[in-house]
């Protein structure tokens, strides 16, 4: 009975002692060793899932990225119209008065370029297809034009490729000409009530955006950041000025051409200048094709007059514009335009000069003190 005794014993001996050993080591027993980070199954999955996270980031920028210009563009904007919006506010006008005056204003230019681009685009391109035979028929009676055509076949080669897709273009330029024109409207409109959200917040906004700044410095990156901000709002008043010179330099011109609506088309210059990269082309072929369809040397010298315009105002009154505005020098100004619409388009266009003005001031006022302290 004593050995029964001792044999039942002895287990619960051992369970006591187990017990003991858990509660001295952790309530589940003693951890084990930490998880080696340098092991090589660690490495490669911790990179792969970056590498994933990185490609999917990518992803959402990329089919994003429509309607991400589109915000950056009315962000701007709102930057570059909130000077007004503060000269009315300081003359006693409300924040939401204010936003509305200065929204209703761009809205009215818009809709008056518009307006003046229609009626002459319309008329004159009719009368530019009408006269077309009389056109071909003077190119015709051109001897050495007539030898050239015989030469290399350039009729038969332009029959056959009319022949080849036209019902085929006819089908895509229509569905592609639709699709042009509700995008641009939908991609206005979306820029002008973001535009108008943002200048109504634009005070809150900011706000927010130095409160994410430590507080020990929240007062220089104010004083910067607003020195910043007046620049892009220097740089759409200047923006402004060259465009009203185009206009006007575009009057005068078709008042010597004696072209129909010269008002409208110096309307149509002055809108479409405001445009980066391509806007002063535009504008440019519209005024041309009124001049073709008034006459063959109308139009060659709308040509050659814009041609000519065009240099002088990309590398003699857009930087001496710039300068005198944004303070930036005249290299500057044109090599930030050229990268500018190089690396991004319109968006880099739109963007460039402001940019090189933020990056001065942020070399002159931190980058250098900061070297001088060393």
């Amino acid at each position: 009975m004593a050995a029964d005794e001792e044999i039942e014993t002895a287990p619960a001996d051992d369970v006591d002692d187990a017990t003991t050993e858990a509660e001295l080591e952790g309530r589940f027993g003693r951890p084990g060793p930490p998880i080696d980070r340098r092991n090589p199954f660690i490495i490669g999955l911790l990179g792969g899932l970056g590498l994933l996270l990185a490609y999917t980031i990518f992803l959402g920028i990329r089919n994003a990225a429509s309607i991400l210009v589109l915000i950056f563009i009315a962000a701007f904007l709102a930057i570059g119209l909130n000077p007004a919006v503060s000269w009315l506010r300081r003359r006693g006008v409300p924040r939401g008065g204010a936003v509305a005056i200065v929204a209703l204003v761009v809205l009215a230019l818009l809709i008056g370029g518009i307006i003046a681009l229609i009626p002459p685009l319309v008329t004159q391109t009719n009368e530019l297809i009408k006269n077309v035979p009389d056109y071909v028929s003077q190119l015709q009676r051109n001897q050495t034009i007539k030898e050239l055509i015989v030469r290399y076949d350039i009729m038969e080669k332009v029959t056959s490729a009319v022949n080849a897709g036209t019902v085929g273009n006819a089908v895509g330029g229509v569905v592609g000409g639709a699709k042009l024109i509700f995008g641009t409207i939908f991609n206005t409109l979306t820029v002008l009530v973001l535009t108008i959200y943002f200048m109504a917040a634009f005070d809150r906004l900011r706000e927010s955006a130095y409160s994410l700044a430590p507080a020990s410095r929240r007062a220089r990156v104010r004083l910067l950041t607003d020195e910043i901000l007046t620049k892009v709002g220097a740089y759409m008043v200047g923006a402004l000025a060259i465009a009203v010179l185009a206009g006007f330099s575009s009057f005068v011109l078709a008042m010597i051409l004696g072209l129909a609506y010269p008002f409208a088309l110096a309307v149509v210059v002055a809108v479409c200048d405001l445009i980066p990269q391509i806007g002063a082309t535009l504008g440019a072929i519209i005024v041309s094709l009124v001049g073709f369809a008034s006459s063959l040397t109308a139009g060659l010298v709308c040509v050659v007059f814009f041609i000519i315009y065009q240099q002088v105002e990309n590398y003699l009154i857009y930087p001496s514009v710039m300068r005198r505005s944004v303070k930036v020098s005249d290299v500057a100004a044109v090599v930030a335009a050229l990268l500018g619409v190089a690396l991004f388009g319109v968006v880099g266009a739109l963007v460039a000069i402001p940019m090189v003005a933020a990056v001065q001031l942020i070399i002159r006022e931190v980058v250098v003190p900061s070297q001088e302290s060393h």
